[in-house]
């Protein structure tokens, strides 16, 4: 129960304190001010309902990708999560608001603004380790990734900050829902709330 306890206490400073750096760079370079930063006021219900889509259904595509036999001897940071630790849905939907909104802030309303999609993207996928020189094979889960990091950062310019949180956060719950849901029917023991 401890280390629950231990990725809870994560998922929270992700949500609570990545956003400060990400404040800091838009407040330094571009001098915006916390209402601009969190684009409340170009924040629509359209542009999340294109993310949560956008998400949703590339997490189904990424998870059809990463069911192919190649990727059998390829564990992600997520099945290893769910592996060794008995998330419940609870968790993971809680895991996904925090990633979704902890990284956007950073990533897209504060780093992208200063290093653009592009970079911002390799920076994203490298940072999680699935871009690793060493082992080409978990690479090959990046290059599954990254397309979506870009198409997400795109859509921030496109759609604004709102459509990148709700996109992250469909991927990441869909991911984490598909897995525990394939947990707990391989293990009846598995929590399941």
């Amino acid at each position: 129960m401890q280390n629950i306890s231990k990725i809870r206490f994560l998922g929270l400073v992700t949500l609570l304190l990545f956003p400060i750096p990400g404040f800091l760079m838009a407040h330094y370079f571009y001098h915006l001010d916390l209402n601009a930063f969190l684009q409340l006021e170009k924040a629509n219900f359209i542009a999340t309902v294109y993310g949560l889509e956008f998400g949703f259904v590339y997490a189904f595509i990424a998870y059809l990708f990463m069911k192919a036999p190649f990727f059998d001897s390829v564990p992600t940071k997520v099945d290893h999560l769910i592996s060794q630790l008995p998330l419940t849905y609870l968790d993971g939907i809680m895991l996904s608001v925090c990633a979704g909104v902890g990284e956007e802030l950073l990533f897209r309303a504060g780093l992208q603004l200063w290093g653009g999609p592009w970079l911002t993207s390799l920076v994203f996928v490298a940072l999680h380790g699935y871009l690793n020189p060493w082992n080409w094979r978990f690479s090959m889960y990046g290059l599954i990734v990254l397309p979506f990091i870009f198409l997400l950062s795109f859509g921030f310019i496109q759609f604004g900050l709102w459509f990148a949180i709700a996109a992250h956060f469909a991927y990441d719950a869909v991911l984490f829902t598909i897995m525990i849901n394939e947990k707990r029917q391989s293990h009846p023991d598995y929590p399941s709330h």
